[in-house]
């Protein structure tokens, strides 16, 4: 009986120890990740692009079920939606420069709503950026776009893989 006890205090410590539960490395998107395989959306011809470019978003497209939850990393464009002169602290990360400012917005599931509580600087937020988080598949409705997925950003660095 005693020896029961033992082990299962250790199996306790080692399951609830910081070193197994270090921080797990993000896996890195790109943007196409987000689009689920067996989507087709569908290529406008020539005749349909300019009024594909004036039109609507495409809302509801779908989303890959199998990334909510997941802590990823992924490059993209700011879009500031709340903040001030200092900070950013809720936006939308877009995969192009311009997307629902200058342009129609990209399809749902090509948008990300990121809050991040402590801020990014907002000085950083017109190059484009890496975005650390936990990736939810709950969509998000704004004035400028309805968006597929959402992220609890963590963190924000400079993206440098040009």
């Amino acid at each position: 009986m005693f020896l029961r006890v033992v082990y299962c205090f250790l199996a306790i410590c080692f399951f609830s120890s910081p070193t197994t539960m270090a921080d797990p490395i993000p896996k890195e998107l790109e943007w196409s990740d987000l689009v689920p395989k067996d989507f087709d959306a569908g290529t406008p011809d020539i005749a349909h692009i300019g009024q594909a470019m004036a039109g609507p978003q495409t809302i509801n497209a779908p989303v890959v079920k199998e990334l909510d939850g997941q802590l990823i990393k992924i490059p993209g464009f700011v879009v500031p939606l709340e903040g001030d002169d200092n900070k950013v602290t809720e936006f939308l990360l877009v995969p192009y420069f311009g997307a629902c400012v200058h342009v129609p917005p990209p399809p749902s599931n090509q948008l990300i709503y990121v809050t991040l509580p402590n801020g990014a600087p907002a000085d950083a937020m017109y190059d484009p950026i890496w975005v650390t988080g936990k990736l939810s598949t709950k969509e998000w409705k704004g004035e400028l776009a309805q968006v597929g997925y959402t992220m609890e950003g963590i963190s924000v660095s400079a993206y440098d893989d040009f």
